[in-house]
């Protein structure tokens, strides 16, 4: 018996789909992969796209879709996710004022691109809850 048979193999690598992109280096690839993770993955700010892609439009329909965040924090992230280009807030001058926020096309791209990790989430439910609780 040779050592290679003794040797754990690492998982094989999936090959990502060609989309006819250029591709980027590897090390300026795993950058971005990561900065576009931490984006998306801030407290709070996907379950806030979530919600907006799913309708809701004033504060207390966000409070209502994201549950356990308080209002400062959802304020504080919508006015992140404002800057960053991924909420439209928009002022209706009614008496009262309301103000509304929607997901930008690029907000909505990126809920988009999230789904497959949503429906990981869902297959996975069990691992996903354990770690939560971690």
């Amino acid at each position: 018996m040779t050592s290679e048979a003794t040797v754990p193999r690492s998982p094989a690598l999936v090959p990502l789909p060609d989309t006819g992109a250029p591709t980027l280096a590897n090390e300026e690839a795993c950058t971005v992969f990561q900065r576009t993770l931490e984006l998306a993955g801030r407290r709070w700010s996907g379950a806030i796209l979530y919600a907006g892609v799913a309708g809701a439009r004033r504060f207390v329909e966000y409070r209502r879709y994201v549950r356990g965040i308080s209002d400062r924090l959802l304020t504080q992230r919508l006015r992140e996710l404002e800057r960053q280009g991924f909420i439209a807030r928009e002022v209706v001058p009614t008496m009262p004022v309301q103000i509304r926020y929607a997901p930008t096309p690029a907000g909505a791209e990126l809920v988009g691109a999230l789904q497959p990790l949503g429906e990981w989430g869902r297959k996975h439910y069990d691992v996903v809850e354990a770690s939560s609780e971690a």
